[in-house]
């Protein structure tokens, strides 16, 4: 074996991007193309999430057809539906995922001996104390351990308030993000289910249009406004992985789990 060989690699460094001019050229790109541009730009450097939702398996088979070896990261809460667990065997044996799991440094027993079982005490501090602990944490981690300089996810517009306002090529806590479905309506997300015979959550049949938790989620009914009011019991849209950190959450997140 070569002295080269026995070397560790060397990630290469993100590039500094001009974002209002990779947005304005790549803006309007099919997501097919924007992964693509993804993987040359940032190489090693990129990975993709999932959470096995309910249309989690169009990015997971989108991202791989282009990329088929990306480390793809799963927090497991250790608080999913049992149809989720199954469903994740399922996808990872099909697409032949190279499948990151991470979890809380606190299992699910500890933590509701330390701090209750959050998700019942019905306020918001308490659902941002737990998806701190059991989903932003480990999320940090997984990004910081597999080196990610930019970052794939399944966001769309038209989930969320916050989601709304994004561009398609972001910057999120030191990291690019890229969401190459962004602009997808649910009839583009049905239609490419469909076009390469891929299967909803089986949640999905249950009446779920959005799944997490087995605690704060639940089917949707002629009274909700927002297919996000069936999740965290109404009182927020999102857990947190996807919005902007303060310099103080940023620096709590390595003590989150104590």
């Amino acid at each position: 074996m070569s002295d080269a060989a026995l070397l560790p690699s060397i990630r290469q460094a993100a590039p500094v991007l001009d974002l209002n001019a990779v947005n304005q050229e790549w803006g309007d790109a099919d997501a097919s193309s924007l992964v693509q541009w993804g993987h040359k730009t940032f190489g090693d450097g990129l990975v993709l999430s999932t959470s096995f939702g309910i249309q989690s398996a169009v990015m997971l088979h989108l991202v791989t057809q282009v990329v088929p070896n990306i480390p793809v990261i799963w927090v497991d809460t250790g608080y999913l539906p049992v149809e989720t667990y199954r469903f994740a065997d399922e996808l990872s044996l099909r697409l032949d995922l190279n499948l990151k799991v991470y979890q809380s440094h606190l299992s699910p027993a500890r933590m509701e001996a330390l701090h209750g079982r959050l998700w019942e005490q019905h306020d918001v501090e308490s659902f941002n104390r737990y998806d701190q602990i059991r989903k932003v944490e480990p999320m940090h981690r997984a990004l910081a351990e597999l080196g990610a300089t930019a970052w794939l996810t399944g966001l769309r517009s038209d989930q969320t308030d916050h989601r709304k306002s994004l561009g398609r090529i972001g910057y999120q806590g030191g990291r690019y993000k890229l969401l190459p479905i962004l602009k997808w309506t649910s009839k583009d997300v049905y239609d490419y289910l469909v076009a390469h015979d891929l299967p909803y959550h089986p949640l999905f049949d249950k009446g779920y249009v959005t799944v997490g938790d087995w605690h704060s989620s639940r089917p949707i009914t002629a009274a909700d406004d927002n297919e996000r009011d069936t999740r965290f019991k109404g009182l927020k849209q999102e857990c947190g992985l996807h919005l902007p950190q303060s310099p103080e959450e940023a620096a709590s997140l390595d003590s989150s789990s104590l």
